[in-house]
């Protein structure tokens, strides 16, 4: 019994683990991506251009990480609610 209870929170940890390790590796591809923006820059106005881009980047990571976690779930939601929608 115990070496279940173990391997379960072995498990949870693990699936934390993973998770802690794609946000961390998204925000650094973040940051190399701005990174290598401001190298490129030129000097003249580029406006907000790796503001957005670490925006979309930051965005996207956090719907992989909640896609990841809550697929199911949120499949299930999406389901439940199209089949309580009626038409004419």
């Amino acid at each position: 019994m115990s070496r279940t209870k173990s391997l379960t929170t072995g498990a949870s940890a693990t699936a934390a683990s993973i998770t802690a390790t794609a946000a961390i590796s998204a925000t650094a591809f973040a940051y190399a991506v701005l990174d290598r923006f401001r190298r490129r820059s030129t000097g003249r106005e580029r406006g907000d251009v790796p503001g957005w881009v670490l925006i979309t980047l930051m965005t996207a990571g956090l719907v992989t990480i909640l896609w990841k976690l809550a697929g199911d779930q949120l499949a299930a939601l999406f389901t439940q609610a199209m089949s309580s929608v009626t038409g004419p």
